[in-house]
């Protein structure tokens, strides 16, 4: 029996009111969409989801990382080896970057399915993330949203596989050209006549067909859609009910890409219980629809409800412009070749895995680590020490006016965590609601761009629970 054994999620914290990017006054309580900070893209949210996915995992137990996104910053290098390392997972694990199509998500996943079935691997990460840019004050962008899902694949799941069906199509009615940072799409009617409603009833259609099951089987459908009309429509036509949909989360959400449909069947897996049959399905070049069915309650996960009710309004449409990097400031010098790639591998273990030193002798932890221990002063004596899913305090803090921030300043704090200090970054609050002793967990993050490609680091978090505003 192969199929999902836990599940995770990540939804940016801000949130853009759709009626600033109509240009009119924010409306409290109107329709949003999530965006990720200045500081997030598809690899820092994809590290954030998978490490809610894997709460109470072993993580010497994943076999492989299998990442799908459109919108991964860097072309010609693997996004799946940076989030293992970020991930501090083995260094056998096998890795794989799937991307191309907003059906690269479904796509990781039927494949971890049937690796895993197959015996060639025990346990499969896949983590799909996308931050999606519509050009400003463009349809798209009140329709996009940023996000990130990430599901284990074992043989010992609390959702079974059940089957899939997929279907191919040369349309070219959602793109994006390379070097470009905008997605573009044809007109609406003619994308969902030609292209989204008769690719997703057939894959539907053929995926109830080859199950034999029907409509009144499945407890939830989470549906891949443009919109919820186009949605509801093809849903009614195939039998499907109103209470049978997964809310797509229009108006609080926004379509998230590649992760989109997988992130309504993970919201759909923290209320299910057993025996529930629940569907997801993909667009992108034709469709692809996968049926699971649940055979125990999923693990306890932050998941989506957790970040969806977690959220901020940005400031201001300019402060989300800067975030994206759309104003006219240019905050990089284009002749920045960026970070040295020598200092950039020796020091990856601590930039990208979080990895302290504990000193064998005294069990002192320190980072970074240092030649001599503080504590019993033994020298090379030394063992790894993971800090990124441990908890800590805030110690001090200080705000930084200079250091470049969509919405100023950039605080920068000292952090207690297993007895050892760690000076970074804070991010997820505003300067006001900063204070000693706060309660802190790291995220992974972006600390900027240079020489044309992203650097990143763990940032400070306030470990707080759902909050509004």
């Amino acid at each position: 029996m192969t199929g999902i054994a836990a599940h995770g999620a990540y939804v940016p914290i801000t949130r853009l009111p759709l009626s600033l990017a109509a240009g009119r006054a924010a409306v409290e309580g109107g329709p949003e969409r999530a965006v990720g900070d200045y500081d997030e893209d598809a690899v820092t949210m994809a590290v954030t989801a998978a490490i809610d996915c894997l709460t109470g995992i072993a993580r010497e137990s994943v076999d492989a990382v299998y990442f799908a996104s459109t919108t991964y910053p860097l072309r010609e290098k693997q996004g799946a080896a940076l989030i293992a390392k970020a991930l501090d997972l083995r260094r056998d694990v096998l890795t794989q970057d799937h991307a191309g199509s907003l059906r690269a998500g479904t796509a990781a996943l039927e494949s971890a399915l049937h690796a895993v079935a197959a015996g060639a691997l025990r346990a499969v990460l896949v983590v799909a993330s996308d931050c999606r840019l519509g050009a400003p004050r463009g349809a798209l962008e009140a329709k996009l949203g940023d996000g990130a899902v990430a599901l284990l694949v074992t043989a010992n799941p609390v959702a079974r596989f059940e089957g899939s069906c997929s279907r191919a199509d040369e349309l070219q009615d959602v793109w994006r050209i390379e070097g470009e940072r905008f997605t573009h799409t044809w007109e609406d009617r003619f994308a969902i006549q030609e292209g989204y409603t008769p690719n997703m009833i057939a894959a539907l259609r053929g995926l109830l067909e080859k199950s034999g099951r029907c409509a009144e089987d499945f407890a939830k459908v989470a549906l891949y859609a443009p919109d919820e009309r186009s949605a509801g429509a093809i849903l009614k036509k195939l039998g499907f009910k109103d209470q049978q949909v997964q809310d797509p989360l229009f108006g609080r959400l926004g379509n998230t890409g590649t992760p989109f449909a997988l992130m309504l069947l993970a919201h759909a897996l923290e209320t299910a219980g057993p025996g529930d049959r629940l569907i997801t399905a993909a667009y992108g070049d034709g469709a692809h629809a996968l049926a699971f069915e649940v055979v125990r309650p999923a693990p306890p996960r932050r998941g989506m409800a957790w970040h969806l009710a977690r959220r901020r309004a940005v400031a201001s449409y300019d402060t989300y412009l800067r975030a994206r990097g759309l104003d006219a400031v240019e905050w990089q010098s284009g002749a920045d070749l960026g970070l040295s790639a020598t200092i950039r591998f020796r020091e990856r273990d601590a930039d990208i895995a979080f990895l302290a030193a504990r000193c064998t002798s005294c069990g002192q932890v320190h980072f970074p680590k240092p030649r001599v221990c503080a504590k019993c002063f033994a020298k090379d004596r030394w063992e790894p020490h993971r800090l990124s899913d441990r908890r800590g305090r805030l110690l001090a803090y200080t705000f930084d006016y200079f250091f470049p921030a969509a919405e100023p300043p950039t605080i920068m704090v000292m952090t207690e965590v297993d007895g050892c200090r760690v000076h970074v970054q804070m991010t997820n609050v505003r300067s006001v609601d900063v204070a000693l002793d706060q309660p802190v967990e790291y995220v992974f993050r972006k600390i900027h761009d240079a020489g044309g490609k992203p650097n990143y680091f763990w940032k400070a978090s306030p470990l707080a629970e759902a909050t509004h505003g």
